[in-house]
Parts: structure tokens; C-alpha cells; sequence
């Protein structure tokens, strides 16, 4: 259910990667509590393994390549998740927000901390559920004062 990510190595735009998945699971689909621990469900980690094929199949069509792995590695990144469910009220926004984003930055090798810019959509689509991601590397991200740790 991969998509599309800018098909030319142009450096005067924001990279940018863009794809469709299959929707997450809800929070409550995503853990389970065996022998007291927390562990992550089998639904949880067929989507983990979803993203990264989705990942892999744009590798293969040359739409992602190695130069812009690098440059979200290096990066700050904005992450925009566009939910379409089948209903209005079922879901929560924001239970697929962490799963999503740790399976993409775990594909893509980037550290989630690196992310600094989430948005956040919902809409319907009753005969397909699904999710739009775009990840852009920002070039220019700056915090708004800098601090020296001291210890």
C-alpha cells in the first residue's frame, strides 16, 4: 500500500517521503500483558512489518534511495499522519500516532527523537480505511534558544 516519494534527487526542495499504509491498530490492539509485562501483539508487529515492505518496495522502484535515508537521518523531521477511518467516533486520533512513528523511524533507521513537527488529520473512508504519511526533513530547524547542559 506504498505510495510515492518524489521521484528526482532535486536538493532544492525538502525531502520528503510519502506513502499509504494499512490503518494502525487502536492502542488497545497494540499490547498485551503476558506473565506481567507489557509486550507488543501480533497485529502490532504485522504493522511494524507493513511499513518497513511499504519501505522496501519504494527502495525497489527507486522512488526512496540511500541519499534520502541519509538526509532524515540527519535531520530534524515533521511527520504528517492523515487517518482515514471507516467511521467518525470509533477511533481516537492520536492512538495510531506512536506506533506509526516508531515503525517508520525504525525502518528508516532515524531516531523518533528527531521528530519535532506532528500533524495530526482525521477523515472517512467507509470503503477504505487507511493512512497517509508524509515525513519531511526540515533543513532549517533551529529550538528557540539554545542551552548548554551543564553538569
Amino acid at each position: 500500500m506504498q505510495e510515492q516519494s518524489p521521484g528526482k534527487r532535486d536538493e532544492t526542495y525538502p525531502p520528503l517521503l510519502r506513502l499509504t499504509l494499512p490503518l494502525p491498530p487502536s492502542i488497545n490492539e497494540q499490547y498485551a500483558t503476558v506473565n506481567g509485562r507489557r509486550v507488543s501483539t501480533p497485529v502490532a508487529r504485522r504493522f511494524k512489518h507493513d511499513v518497513k515492505s511499504a519501505l522496501r518496495v519504494l527502495e525497489q522502484q527507486g522512488s526512496f534511495y540511500e541519499e534520502l535515508r541519509s538526509r532524515f537521518q540527519q535531520s530534524y523531521l515533521a511527520l504528517l499522519l492523515d487517518f482515514y477511518f471507516s467511521t467518525p467516533l470509533k477511533r481516537d486520533l492520536d492512538g495510531g500516532l506512536k506506533i506509526t512513528q516508531d515503525a517508520l523511524c525504525e525502518g528508516l533507521g532515524v531516531n523518533d527523537n528527531r521528530v519535532v513537527d506532528i500533524h495530526l488529520m482525521k477523515h472517512i473512508d467507509p470503503l477504505h480505511p487507511h493512512l497517509y504519511v508524509e515525513l519531511e526533513a526540515i533543513p532549517d530547524w533551529h529550538f528557540d534558544k539554545e542551552y548548554i547542559l551543564l553538569k
